[in-house]
């Protein structure tokens, strides 16, 4: 009986094998889609509520002016409506930074086009950044170029497009700009470097202003070298072509 068990037990067919586990891929995919599904959703509601809150309120900073007081600067940032400042600084802005302000959506997809061939033709490579765009920027990022900031600045630029009236955006980019020596905005500058407001700034003195905008560490207004006086004349001349086509008028009102 023994050797008969033992027979039956060894000619019986081998267990089939355990199933193998599930791949758990497909889990760790849905988890990391979910994952960016609410990131984005928190950005996206984020940003907006964001830039809705200083469609109305002053920003009372940006990440620029932290930056210089830890460099040990002292800021000077009064806040100043538009309407208390020069019409000729906006005419001189919209002159020397952004002629197609009041014409495009915040992204110029026309001077990117332009400054791509011309620097394909050997011309040196220029910006292509609008008012908007620098707005987005200043106000709600960081100052350091990188990929992740160029994104940002592009998503932030469509949201206070599509949530700010124009005159918005110029009275916040003349008020977060930054004229160097500490000076944020169009107040600041003209106490400083004219000593008066900038309710009062002249055409020239606009244009002057405007012209150090770029690199206003570099380039002063008082005194101002060469270059500047060259590109304040330039800019002065813009400005009475901007008048004439109306390049300004969804920030002024026709007249000024």
């Amino acid at each position: 009986m023994e050797e008969q068990t033992e027979e039956i037990a060894l000619s019986a067919p081998p267990k089939p094998p355990r199933p193998a586990a599930a791949p758990r891929a497909p889990a760790r995919v849905k988890k990391a889609l979910r994952l960016a599904a609410w990131t984005g959703l928190i950005v996206f509601l984020g940003s907006v509520a964001w830039a809705g809150l200083y469609r109305f309120a002053p920003p009372p900073g940006t990440f620029l002016m932290v930056d210089r007081k830890l460099s040990g600067d002292v800021i000077i940032h009064p806040w100043t409506p538009l309407d208390d400042i020069s019409p000729h600084l906006v005419t001189a802005v919209i002159a020397a930074e952004d002629t197609r302000f009041c014409l495009h959506k915040g992204i110029d997809m026309q001077a990117i086009e332009k400054a791509v061939s011309e620097s394909k033709n050997g011309g040196r490579m220029r910006g292509a950044s609008t008012i908007s765009q620098q707005t987005a920027k200043n106000a709600f990022l960081w100052a350091h170029r990188s990929w992740i900031r160029k994104g940002g600045e592009a998503w932030m630029t469509v949201v206070i497009e599509a949530l700010w009236p124009k005159r918005r955006i110029m009275e916040v980019y003349l008020n977060i700009a930054e004229w160097g020596d500490g000076l944020f905005g169009a107040e600041a500058a003209a106490q400083a470097r004219f000593g008066k407001s900038a309710k009062n700034l002249t055409k020239d003195e606009a244009a002057l202003l405007a012209a150090v905008l770029p690199n206003p560490w570099k380039w002063r207004v008082d005194p101002p070298g060469p270059y500047v006086r060259e590109r304040a004349y330039t800019i002065r001349a813009r400005m009475d072509q901007v008048k004439r086509d109306r390049l300004d008028a969804c920030v002024l009102i026709p007249g000024f």
